[in-house]
């Protein structure tokens, strides 16, 4: 269920103008991957109507002069221009060719014009840049594939990036995490339009789960924004990364920046997209998933390796994550790997502490300063009364956001 959306019911929103719901136009960039960009097409392109699907009308549109290039040197010429989303009652943006460059000021128009007038605008992976872009992501909850939802959420501030889930639905506007998850908002928008048997039978053509179970933090890691190289936190995020295995709260990190803890709470999240507690919490979860597949320890002492007060606490959070216990993940793990086979031993930090700067990596060796003790917080045990919230239940339906209901 989506936080703080402010959107129009579906049914309430009406199509002006020569826009029919059952259009689908799908805007297309030169640069854009090809994987990506060929979901809507087949979702919405292809009739299936033999296996009970109804049939949508694809416009494939060129958001910029031809020829659009693609994956592998490829070169594609979309049928329609621009002018073509004018009769789309859903517009789909499946990918943009680069985080750091902005999309050009002709196809921002026209997608402001398209919701404007009532269409349904979705946004595959790095697709929620260009929505974000046009102004369509503010104040509304959004995700993207969870190595760019740090650079969205602090490029775009006003934008509330979730990189936890698949996919958000906001009504009149959608988004969802990388790749695969572009397929499971497309099933998604089959089934609000025509029901959960068209959605299973198109499922079923292209081979996929109807609904996946869990959201993107099984697929995270420790990969932060560049640009958090060159910030005073990075020092606090190396020291925080080097420390897992001891029990300390939100407040020894805004402590260790020298800040209070409102002011970290916010630079913290303008940085990451995520709430430090939401952060730490995910951190301890990976290093916990890492020890579970590498080495022998009990999940007990996983979970004093870890930071977490008790075993408790570490099999709460590791399943609200994961979808699985931490002795049944392990267990899982092992029957995949080849018999004999053993995994090499990941460094605890090596990923991200090496990728910051040298000072911050001696900072983060350097002893606590004077303030708060690094004391077991309650945020790691989540039934001890008085701890910081987690975070809101899961949705109705594992690994989405949905609008909310009336």
């Amino acid at each position: 269920m989506s936080q703080d959306s402010t959107a129009v019911p579906e049914a309430a929103r009406k199509l002006s103008g020569r826009r029919r719901r059952e259009i689908v136009a799908v805007l297309l960039f030169s640069g854009g991957p090809i994987f990506e960009s060929s979901i809507p097409l087949s979702v919405f392109g292809i009739d299936r109507q033999d296996a009970g699907v109804p049939r949508y009308r694809l416009l494939v549109c060129a958001g910029e002069d031809g020829p659009l290039r693609t994956t592998g040197g490829l070169e594609l010429t979309a049928p329609y221009g621009l002018e073509a989303m004018s009769r789309a009652g859903t517009v789909v943006v499946p990918a943009w060719r680069s985080i750091t460059s902005p999309p050009p000021p002709e196809a921002l128009d026209a997608l402001r014009r398209a919701h404007e007038e009532g269409a349904r605008i979705v946004g595959l992976c790095t697709g929620a840049f260009v929505l974000a872009a046009a102004g369509l992501l503010d104040g509304r909850p959004a995700t993207t594939h969870w190595m760019y939802a740090p650079t969205l959420a602090k490029r775009y501030p006003s934008v509330h990036v979730d990189p936890r889930e698949l996919f958000v639905d906001d009504g009149d506007v959608l988004t969802s995490a990388g790749t695969a998850a572009g397929i499971d908002l497309c099933l998604h928008i089959v089934r609000t339009d025509h029901g959960t048997e068209a959605a299973g039978a198109l499922a079923r053509r292209l081979v996929v789960p109807p609904r996946r179970s869990g959201g993107q933090e099984r697929y995270l890691d420790r990969s932060l924004p560049e640009e958090i190289g060159a910030d005073p936190l990075a020092e606090v995020v190396a020291w925080a990364l080097e420390h897992l295995h001891e029990q300390f709260d939100v407040e020894t990190l805004a402590a260790r920046a020298y800040m209070s803890r409102r002011t970290f709470d916010r630079r913290f999240r303008s940085l990451t997209g995520s709430a430090p507690l939401q952060w730490l919490i995910t951190q301890r979860v990976l290093q916990a998933q890492r020890l579970l597949e590498t080495s022998d320890y009990s999940v007990d002492e996983v979970a004093g390796r870890c930071g977490f007060r008790s075993p408790v606490a570490l099999r709460g959070h590791f399943r609200r994550q994961l979808g699985s216990s931490p002795a049944a993940y392990r267990a899982a793990y092992r029957a995949r790997r080849p018999q004999g086979e053993i995994h090499p031993a990941l460094p605890a930090v090596a990923q991200t502490v090496d990728a910051l700067p040298q000072q911050a990596r001696r900072a983060a060796a350097a002893s606590t300063p004077a303030g708060p003790s690094a004391t077991a917080s309650a945020a790691h045990d989540p039934g001890k009364p008085g701890s910081d919230a987690y975070a809101p239940g899961r949705p109705t339906l594992p690994g989405q956001r949905e609008r909310p209901v009336g």
